[in-house]
C-alpha cells in the first residue's frame, strides 16, 4: 500500500498565512474550508507535487495534541520543501518578513538550503537536495 505524508499546521490567523504562504513561498490553495464562525476549519495548500494541510488554532481534541510555536524550547516538526528557484524562493522569504534563521548556503552533500519562520514562528526549510533522485 502505497503512503502520502502531508503536514499539518495549526495557526493564530490561518486566513491571513495562507495568503501569505500563497505569496511567499508559492502554494496554491487547493480547498479552503470555513466555519459558521469565519475561522478556517481545513485548508489544503499545494505546491509542485507536495501539500499542506492547515487551519485555525482551536480548543477542539486535536488542538490539545498540538502546541503553537512560542519560541522556546525544541521544535517538534518542521516542513522541509524540495525547491528549484532556491534564490528567488530565499528573496521571496526575506521581502515578505520571515526570519531567515539559518541563512542560504551550499551544504556539503551537495543542497544549497535555507531556513525560516513564518509570521507566527513555523519553522520552514527549504533545499536544492532531492531525496527521491538518486546518483546527485
Amino acid at each position: 500500500m502505497a503512503s502520502t505524508i502531508i503536514p499539518t499546521l495549526r495557526y493564530r490567523n490561518a486566513r491571513a498565512m495562507i495568503a501569505w504562504l500563497c505569496d511567499t513561498f508559492g502554494f496554491e490553495r487547493h480547498a479552503v474550508h470555513e466555519g459558521d464562525d469565519g475561522t478556517i476549519v481545513h485548508a489544503e495548500l499545494v505546491r509542485g507535487h507536495g501539500m499542506i494541510m492547515l487551519g485555525d488554532a482551536r480548543d477542539d481534541a486535536f488542538g490539545a495534541l498540538q502546541a503553537p510555536p512560542t519560541g522556546k524550547g525544541p521544535v517538534s516538526q518542521s516542513p522541509y520543501l524540495v525547491v528549484e528557484d532556491i534564490e528567488h524562493l530565499y528573496e521571496a522569504a526575506q521581502a515578505a518578513g520571515a526570519t531567515i534563521v539559518m541563512d542560504l548556503r551550499d551544504q556539503s552533500y551537495g543542497s544549497r538550503e535555507f531556513s525560516c519562520q513564518d509570521p507566527e514562528g513555523q519553522l520552514w526549510n527549504f533545499g536544492t537536495y532531492n531525496p527521491w533522485k538518486t546518483g546527485e
